[in-house]
């Protein structure tokens, strides 16, 4: 990330972007088994029945932990399960995900009075049966006041119902919504969509709505991805766009758009919408299914953005593109911005880029593998090694620098310790 970005201002916006989201949804009623949530930026994973949902907030403390009892709001809908993961991102909040105590792993105690208390669970002797499944039992069917005590502490003994209850299908089991419910909503809006293939307007402005709230996350990343620092672009992109100009101009292309997209296809495409729709790469978090749909309308709002293309948008368009097509024409000219900045400031020198590249190993001289990636970058070279030679003899700015005779240095080096290390076996 340091050679195609500036991490210290790009990982700041996009880590707030994904609380933000994380936040959101959780102000509403999540399904349990479907996923699917009251407050979301995708279409299909929009809770379209109106749950009826109050905030609780509850005095929680975590045996063990070494820190005060805190608040935590969660809902009244919000299973068990669902409660005990908010309590551990509020305890956690500082803490790797990867290092985070498991939902099975921990007990969640109800202290109802001064002598009774009670251990909650997703399903117990308390669960009620409704339309032949078994409900999972949440804060309103404990009935747990507003201010309610509870304690969370780690145990020995797993509670797998979480497990469970992902793994078995919706005939056992339900949450919120009864799946003929659901089945119900689908024939409705497919009988819509033969007159009509529009969102109810109810459920585009919760979409909407949700979006507002993101917005301003939204903008501050995209802005910190497409904006140069301290007048210099990486120095990384700086070289590589001259180089894709200079390729343009040794074949005679001098379309514009050309440019635009080969510069798109090489730096927004390829590298950040692949960030952008897999922040785990760069982050230790919990990914849900539910925040990568939402990942996925932004970074097709991205992808828009880059792109040169007219949208032809309709009433048939689907709904991750309308979304955000008002913005779309604000993102382009910070796009197109971005690509002239990089393209108006003074071209590197091979020095200026090989001291870049020493620092950056320098800085990572610790961080990585060295020697695995060696061996497959060998791998490759010695696979394509004649390919390589004759390119690099054809090649006047190779050749000057003796780049063909440095090559088959290295590959002979690699040779004579792989040899040795299986002589030595």
């Amino acid at each position: 990330m340091p050679l195609l970005g500036h991490p210290e201002t790009v990982g700041e916006p996009f880590f707030l972007l994904l609380c933000a989201i994380k936040q959101q949804i959780n102000k509403g009623s999540i399904d349990a088994i479907t996923g699917k949530a009251r407050y979301t930026l995708s279409e299909e994973w929009l809770l379209r029945e109106n749950i009826e949902a109050k905030p609780r907030n509850l005095n929680v403390s975590f045996q063990g932990c070494g820190m005060d009892s805190l608040s935590i709001r969660v809902m009244d809908t919000d299973t068990v399960s669902q409660v005990k993961e908010k309590i551990l991102e509020a305890f956690c909040k500082n803490i790797p995900y990867s290092q985070w105590p498991r939902v099975e792993d921990v007990d969640l105690e109800w202290f109802a009075t001064s002598t009774d208390s009670y251990i909650l669970r997703d399903l117990d002797d308390t669960s009620v049966m409704e339309d032949g499944r078994k409900k999972l039992n949440t804060l309103a069917h404990y009935k747990i006041p507003d201010g309610a005590s509870l304690a969370m502490s780690l145990t020995d003994k797993k509670d797998t119902t979480l497990s469970r209850v992902k793994d078995l299908d919706t005939e056992k089991y339900v949450h919120l919504v009864l799946p003929t419910d659901e089945l119900n909503e689908n024939k409705k809006s497919h009988r819509q969509s033969h007159r009509k293939k529009v969102l109810p307007e109810i459920y585009l402005t919760r979409l909407l709505s949700t979006k507002g709230t993101l917005q301003k996350f939204l903008d501050d990343l995209f802005k910190a991805i497409l904006s140069i620092r301290e007048d210099r672009p990486p120095l990384a992109i700086k070289y590589f766009f001259d180089f894709l100009e200079e390729q343009a101009e040794k074949r005679g292309i001098s379309d514009p758009d050309t440019m635009h997209i080969w510069k798109t296809n090489s730096l927004p495409l390829r590298f950040w919408v692949n960030i952008l729709k897999n922040p785990q790469f760069v982050f230790d978090i919990d990914k849900t299914d539910h925040i990568d749909a939402c990942l996925s309308v932004i970074a097709q709002a991205f992808i828009d953005a880059c792109s040169i293309s007219d949208l032809q948008l309709g009433k048939d368009s689907p709904t991750n593109k309308l979304l955000y097509a008002k913005d779309i024409p604000e993102y382009r000219k910070i796009v197109q911005r971005y690509y002239k900045q990089i393209h108006d400031m003074p071209p590197l020198s091979e020095q200026e880029m090989n001291a870049h590249l020493a620092e950056e190993s320098r800085k990572c001289r610790n961080e990585f593998n060295t020697n695995v990636a060696m061996t497959e970058i060998y791998k490759y070279a010695k696979r394509y090694r004649n390919q390589i030679v004759n390119a690099l003899d054809s090649n006047p700015t190779t050749r000057r620098t003796q780049l063909q005779h440095k090559f088959e240095q290295v590959i002979a080096l690699m040779e004579d310790n792989i040899y040795e290390c299986c002589s030595e076996a």
